[in-house]
């Protein structure tokens, strides 16, 4: 069987913890002060990775919560992965060189293939990941305010030749609606690359993390509203579906 991650999500926003409705920044919960204390929380039930969102920096164009970041990669036995505003060579290598395990790039391989392309060969496919946000199957950038006319499967494609070995996908339309995930479209990048894809969007109770972890090509899923509502409890989920 192959390796399955759960990957718990902090979305940061004005130093704080949030969550919001399908992107929408006008429906913000706040769920903690902290996104330090709720990483090393993640931690200290178990989790192996923690995946971080900067939604001021995906919004802002620049990394702006990135001190939150910074400081639980170097402290927590848990493995860091962030995304949302690094749109430069110098924002990518702040966070690797400060010990993140990994950068997520994703407005940027519409806006700027050719800077997605130069980290994937800077830095390799292990520790920059693709993150591929799709609204009816074509991609969404700038913190989802704008939708492309590129399709997921075909920018996927594109990127895995040059290098990616990790995709982060996304559908909007589930993000935060505790509907279940798009298993289907998530599955089908998967299959489109031939590389691992990570769930992202919509994952609301065990079954959704069974039925991902069962769907070959489909190497871990993020998860947050169901975390912070209890829907979900991460020990138990990590008990019964991580596989490393």
């Amino acid at each position: 069987m192959s390796s399955f991650t759960i990957y718990p999500a902090i979305d940061m926003r004005g130093g704080k913890c949030v969550r919001l409705l399908q992107g929408d920044y006008d429906q913000e919960t706040v769920y903690g002060d902290s996104p330090y204390d709720m990483a090393a929380a993640f931690a200290e039930k178990g989790a192996s990775w923690i995946h971080m969102v900067d939604l001021d920096g995906a919004k802002e164009g620049t990394p702006v919560n990135h001190d939150h970041v910074i400081r639980a990669a170097g402290s927590l036995q848990a493995r860091i992965q962030i995304g949302g505003g690094i749109r430069t060579e110098e924002d990518v290598a702040r966070y690797l060189d400060a010990g993140v395990a990994r950068v997520i790039l994703g407005s940027s391989a519409i806006a700027d293939p050719g800077f997605v392309r130069r980290m994937l060969q800077r830095y390799g496919g292990d520790r920059i990941a693709i993150g591929i946000d799709a609204r009816d199957g074509f991609v969404a950038t700038h913190g989802w305010l704008e939708t492309s006319e590129v399709k997921a499967e075909t920018l996927g494609r594109e990127l895995a030749e040059a290098g990616a070995e990790t995709f982060i996908m996304t559908d909007i339309s589930r993000d935060g609606m505790m509907s279940g995930p798009n298993t289907e479209a998530i599955a089908s990048l998967g299959q489109a690359t031939n590389r691992e894809v990570i769930a992202s969007g919509g994952v609301s109770s065990m079954e959704d993390l069974r039925l991902l972890a069962a769907e070959q090509g489909i190497s871990g899923a993020i998860i947050g509203k169901a975390l912070y509502t209890d829907a979900i409890d991460i020990k138990h989920a990590i008990a019964e579906v991580e596989v490393r």
